[in-house]
């Protein structure tokens, strides 16, 4: 585009009524015939996936939020909010060309009620910074992911998976309260006294139904000692590494497992590796029984103790480095959900990991990882809010980053890896977790979604009939 008024976004009605929402400072939006937009302003984290917003908008208070909803309303444009900007499919950035990107970068409120121990946290906040609030106001903690750099308004609203949560469910269980700005620009307030109805969509749709500006969350003390493990396997074929991955889904599907324990598996070009935190002694551990199970078969075995909370959450931090997730790249993946009663069958884990020696991956940069939900996740009745896996006890991501791009061989082999999955469990639903949004999914909100999305829907048409919070995988209004 040009850079006159005439032929301007900013020239246009769209672009002055933008202007005006956050009080002329044209700080707080850009347009996209701006130079450098993508680079400085979209940010696309996923760089497969590309996507131009009308805008990109920066308020500063929840009254700006509800006048660029105003605007977009009138216009007939789509509204996304982004927090973090870490969605698979750049839905923060609306997912499809010509969306307004609401970015909630300057939404960093924080406060402790020492009386509850009840938090107040803005939804432009990353996880690094909630952890390092949190632990500042008198060493508390809630559960969450562990990519620091990730945003809480996406997160405590899809869902919120980490290491704590078997013991404190997810990040979206610990809100008891949020601040959200609605489709006919309401500045509103939900809980399950007040707006119920809307406080359960948000718990696990947020982006579907409106613009959460803060959260009032429950907090935990931070853990003390914590145990940090990892057996790696990274000689042979994977063929022989299969029984491995047999012994771990075994161990984590005892129904008395501690919900202390957390664990991992990752497979990867190199190989494959068990981690894990376990949240007490190493004498504690140590009577798991864990170790035993791999400490005489792998190639390399490491285990470190922690007394510091803010030490632990580094190292998985440090950890995602190691595994090109923390960064914005050319990225395809696929999840599934499985839980006690849909493990995978001992053929198909051989199927896999057979395939796993043959296939022509098209990158080294693959991934497939496992990791152990359950516990308090699973405590919460299903339909308690929208998050709809509450029965899942662990999730398989499988992705793969491309340089320069993700080559259809690379796609292919993804695909394949769930295929095999699918194919070995032939009638079996397996969802699919909406933080790892798949944008070929097809039937995508039901998979996310499950039996809550009949309520999802009912909910939409009332607070939202002109579907303006949507991405091409949010959830629809109920037809009348």
């Amino acid at each position: 585009m040009g850079n006159s008024s005439s032929t301007s976004v900013a020239g246009t009605s769209i672009g002055q009524c933008l202007a005006r929402a956050v009080g002329g400072n044209p700080e707080l939006v850009a347009f996209s015939d701006k130079a450098f937009y993508q680079l400085e302003n979209v940010k696309r984290w996923n760089l497969q996936v590309e996507v131009t917003p009308i805008a990109v908008t920066y308020p500063e208070t929840s009254a700006h939020i509800a006048e660029i909803i105003r605007c977009a309303s009138a216009e007939g444009i789509k509204v996304q909010p982004k927090s973090g900007g870490h969605s698979y499919g750049n839905y923060g950035s609306g997912g499809v060309d010509g969306a307004i990107s609401v970015d909630l970068k300057h939404f960093q409120q924080f406060s402790m009620n020492y009386d509850t121990w009840q938090a107040t946290i803005g939804s432009g906040t990353a996880l690094g910074d909630v952890t390092q609030r949190l632990h500042d106001a008198g060493k508390r903690a809630m559960a969450h992911g562990t990519c620091p750099a990730v945003g809480i308004g996406g997160h405590a609203t899809i869902g919120g998976l980490g290491p704590t949560s078997r013991q404190w469910g997810s990040a979206l269980d610990h809100v008891e309260e949020v601040e959200v700005v609605l489709a006919n620009s309401t500045i509103t307030r939900a809980s399950p006294t007040q707006n119920p109805d809307l406080f359960w969509a948000l718990k696990g749709a947020g982006a579907s139904f409106g613009i959460v500006t803060e959260f009032k969350v429950r907090t935990e003390p931070e853990p003390g000692e914590m145990v940090q493990f990892q057996y790696s396997f990274t000689h042979g074929a994977y063929t022989k590494m299969a029984d491995t991955f047999k012994a771990w889904q075994a161990f984590i599907s005892e129904p008395s497992l501690t919900r202390r324990f957390a664990t991992e598996v990752i497979i990867t070009e190199m190989g494959f590796v068990v981690s894990g935190t376990f949240f007490g002694t190493k004498a504690e551990f140590d009577t798991l029984g864990f170790q035993e199970l791999f400490f005489h078969s792998n190639d390399y075995a490491n285990t470190m103790v922690f007394q510091d909370w803010q030490g632990k959450v580094a190292h998985w931090a440090d950890e995602l480095l190691l595994f090109a997730s923390a960064t914005p790249s050319h990225l395809f993946s696929k999840s599934m959900t499985f839980s006690h009663d849909t493990l995978i069958p001992s053929s198909t884990i051989d199927a896999l990991f057979a395939y796993l020696d043959i296939a022509h991956k098209g990158t080294p940069l693959w991934f497939i990882i496992l990791d152990l939900e359950g516990g308090a996740i699973n405590d919460i009745p299903n339909d308690a809010t929208a998050y709809a896996h509450r029965n899942a006890l662990f999730y398989m991501q499988n992705y793969a980053i491309g340089i320069p791009s993700v080559s259809d061989t690379t796609k292919d082999f993804i695909r394949n890896v769930s295929h095999i999955v699918t194919e070995g469990m032939k009638g079996v639903s397996l969802g699919a977790y909406a933080g790892y949004v798949d944008p070929e999914l097809k039937d995508a909100q039901r998979a996310y979604w499950g039996a809550n999305l009949p309520r999802l829907e009912r909910i939409k048409r009332e607070v939202d009939p002109q579907d303006v919070f949507s991405n091409p995988q949010s959830v629809r209004p109920a037809k009348s």
